[in-house]
């Protein structure tokens, strides 16, 4: 595994952009055109992240340059838009399509800042874009050009309300990365001419370069059962996360008897994984462990989002 990312944050699409847990339901959505009774704009935002669209719960447009649009209400900084694929069929609809953000309904909204253009996402997978903060009240999805089809199965977006001078966190959880502040160790360090390369404090310094040669990259030494874990100095509450991950306050066998968050399975190289836990779980030690013989971990960033416990 090149890079394990532990996110801590709800997300999913054939479109998924995070609003808040009651934000979600009370923003409105509209879109250039509607399929057939199954594919309102509404479906978008009305939590439920089911990617088959005959179960009704994604949008489908019809006609040229498709969009989909959520207002908000009120102005936001939004920071991540979360895009899940439609699952049952026509996964390459999506490519082409931008995110783009604002306050101006010019041109219905498709002329405001563009954020990001959408590429290849997998059937029924979750793609997440993360971005500086840009100010609107206004997300659109917009695909541009002819014989084209939108659809969107949830649509979540992650960010900040903003009120004249004063800007309130809205979002469930914090959206603060609370491991730099952390101390890391790790199984082993990995005994080549990368040694002094590979050291564990690396997988928490903030820069998510994934070559191992540039020195922001963990790794041990080949062997069994090698592990990660990272001390967040305080216990927190965290949601989502990132080999098999371990949240707890023990130090027993390493961390790794901890409750388990997640076992994760593939993740391509160089590429990003966004792991749920079934619940929140609290602790001050974070676990990644690698079960199994000749095994070596290697890890380029490790993000863990949480909130402090009292």
């Amino acid at each position: 595994f090149n890079l394990l990312h532990a996110f801590l944050i709800a997300m999913l699409l054939s479109i998924s952009l995070s609003l808040l847990t009651g934000l979600q339901l009370l923003a409105e959505a509209v879109q250039s055109s509607t399929y057939n009774h199954l594919g309102a704009a509404q479906n978008a935002v009305d939590g439920n992240s089911e990617s088959n669209y005959m179960l009704g719960s994604c949008t489908h447009t019809a006609g040229d340059d498709p969009w989909w649009r959520v207002d908000l209400r009120e102005v936001h900084k939004v920071t991540r838009v979360s895009i899940t694929n439609r699952g049952d069929c026509c996964e390459e609809r999506i490519v082409g399509a931008q995110i783009r953000i604002g306050n101006s309904l010019e041109n219905n909204g498709n002329s405001n800042d563009l954020v990001t253009a959408i590429g290849f996402i997998l059937s029924g997978g979750t793609k997440t874009f993360d971005f500086k903060p840009v100010k609107g009240r206004y997300v659109n999805i917009f695909l541009p050009g002819t014989n084209k089809y939108l659809t969107l199965c949830e649509v979540e977006d992650e960010g900040r309300m903003t009120h004249d001078c004063v800007t309130l966190t809205y979002a469930p959880t914090s959206e603060i990365n609370v491991a730099p502040n952390g101390r890391a160790t790790q199984s082993s360090v990995n005994r080549g001419s990368t040694a002094c390369l590979s050291l564990a404090q690396n997988a928490i310094d903030g820069n998510r370069q994934y070559d191992l040669l540039k020195g922001s990259c963990t790794q041990t030494d080949t062997e069994s059962n090698p592990w990660w874990r990272v001390d967040l100095m305080k216990t927190y509450t965290i949601q989502l996360n990132v080999v098999v991950i371990h949240i707890g306050d023990s130090l027993e066998s390493e961390g790794r008897t901890n409750p388990v968050c997640v076992k994760v399975s593939f993740i391509p190289a160089g590429g990003t994984g966004t792991f749920r836990c079934g619940g929140a779980l609290q602790g001050c030690y974070v676990t990644l462990a690698l079960p199994g013989e000749n095994r070596t971990l290697s890890l380029c960033e490790v993000e863990v989002f949480g909130l402090p416990t009292e």
